[in-house]
């Protein structure tokens, strides 16, 4: 998918996404991040978001010949994926990289040493600027709610969340606002139906990722094939309806 707009922005990334899905090529999707992304044990055996994203991507669009890359790594932070670049994302010649990183540069907890929301936003930038030099449509994504009372040590969600929006606002690139999505389906708190512990989303969690990011991607199929993001979205209204 090449880049023929200069400057890049979310708008002229929108743009080029829709042409290109529109299109013949074939794409090469890198879904990047930390446990939430990896989706293991959480899901107790469900799909996780990036599971749903290939089913869209090559089932329900018809584009056989994409390639969706999981390249999460459980415990991770963003410098880890800087550290990693190659293996992690530029190896896979990307057109699309979505990131959802966060949950763990928050902690407070003594695993890792402490950053600064400050710190954490510069490196988001670092990313950013690395996926445009590869030619590729950066995305990034707001960690999901967290249960600050019994994950003390993840209190700044929100103070995170601020800092992507942050860097999505400065460096103009599509934003899923995940925190707001399930802090609006928990009416305001955090979402217990979607969610499998203080941090980590269950499988209709990742089902209500899954259709947030196809949304703001333009993952659309048509209503006579839409049935699997259709199914998506009644699991994670009826999540929602139970709070």
């Amino acid at each position: 998918m090449p880049n023929a707009e200069s400057p890049a922005s979310a708008a002229s990334d929108l743009r080029r996404l829709a042409d290109a899905l529109a299109g013949a090529e074939p794409l090469n999707w890198v879904i990047t991040g930390d446990s939430i992304t990896h989706g293991l044990v959480h899901t107790q055996g469900g799909r996780s978001y990036p599971e749903h994203l290939h089913e869209l991507i090559r089932g329900e669009l018809g584009r056989v010949r994409d390639i969706v890359i999981n390249s999460a790594i459980s415990g991770h932070r963003i410098v880890d994926i800087l550290g990693d670049w190659e293996r992690r994302v530029s190896s896979w010649r990307p057109d699309v990289v979505t990131l959802m990183i966060g949950t763990n540069d928050m902690s407070t907890g003594g695993v890792w040493p402490i950053i600064s929301a400050d710190d954490y936003a510069a490196s988001l930038h670092e990313f950013v600027s690395r996926v445009r030099a590869l030619g590729a449509v950066p995305v990034l994504q707001t960690p999901p709610s967290i249960d600050a009372l019994n994950a003390p040590e993840r209190a700044r969600v929100v103070e995170f969340a601020d800092a992507v929006r942050a860097v999505a606002a400065r460096d103009d690139v599509i934003l899923v606002d995940q925190l707001a999505r399930f802090t609006e389906l928990g009416g305001g708190r955090v979402p217990w139906g979607l969610m499998d512990d203080p941090f980590h989303p269950n499988a209709t969690g990742h089902a209500a990722l899954a259709v947030e990011l196809a949304k703001a991607l333009g993952i659309r199929p048509e209503p006579l094939r839409s049935r699997t993001l259709g199914r998506l979205e009644g699991l994670v209204e009826a999540a929602g309806a139970r709070g």
